[in-house]
């Protein structure tokens, strides 16, 4: 914990790949901290900041999973709120979310996903949040030796991955906050869904650098 108390608060609400799961079955399941891009955030801003990591499996945008799923508490849209108020003031919140909206049963476009990100725009905006870096995700790459095992049956093949930084940037930007795409700087390992290791520390380096900008 950072008991500086001049510490700038950054809020990174996100899902797996905020969590930490790796592309394969290493790690227990997720990442160490000081593997995670959110620990190496927190290393490169030092005691200047404090880093809060809100990443949760499955997480979507605003979406309630089926009931028979049993994935309780996903909607991100449901929990932003309590989140920010919880660890107000916040000084910057960093959101990555959009890629679980890609599944199969929400038959979510690009469009849709960056609707629903423009939501959650407007709720920290509300909440009084100063500064808002909006993160597209990054693409889902069916052409991974892994991706046959679980995730073409979840995402097929995850068609409107390509478009959705696109779309998401004209939202952002249309809202008047900060984007940039994860995509340039990271990219997904054997699962094709979620980030490499060496993905986390040059996504931590480039969300240091546009925090520090702010």
């Amino acid at each position: 914990m950072i008991l500086n108390p001049a510490a700038r608060t950054i809020v990174c609400f996100g899902d797996s790949n905020t969590h930490g799961h790796p592309a394969d079955d290493s790690h227990d399941g997720r990442w160490p901290a000081d593997q995670r891009w959110t620990g190496q955030l927190q290393a490169q801003l030092g005691p200047g900041y404090r880093v809060i990591e809100e990443g949760l499996n499955s997480r979507t945008t605003d979406l309630d999973y089926a009931a028979g799923e049993d994935k309780p508490g996903r909607n991100g849209r449901a929990y932003l709120l309590p989140c920010l108020h919880s660890h107000a003031p916040v000084g910057t919140l960093v959101l990555m979310l959009g890629t679980n909206d890609l599944k199969l049963p929400f038959g979510r476009t690009a469009a849709d996903i960056a609707a629903a990100i423009g939501g959650l725009i407007d709720d920290a905006k509300a909440a009084g949040v100063p500064d808002i870096l909006v993160l597209a995700p990054i693409p889902i790459d069916p052409s991974q030796a892994g991706y046959e095992i679980w995730a073409r049956e979840v995402y097929g093949d995850a068609a409107a991955s390509p478009f959705l930084a696109a779309e998401i940037e004209a939202v952002a930007l249309g809202r008047g906050v900060r984007f940039a795409d994860a995509g340039t700087v990271a990219g997904p390992g054997d699962d094709g869904v979620h980030l490499t290791g060496g993905s986390h520390a040059r996504l931590a380096t480039l969300v240091a650098t546009l925090v520090k900008a702010a």
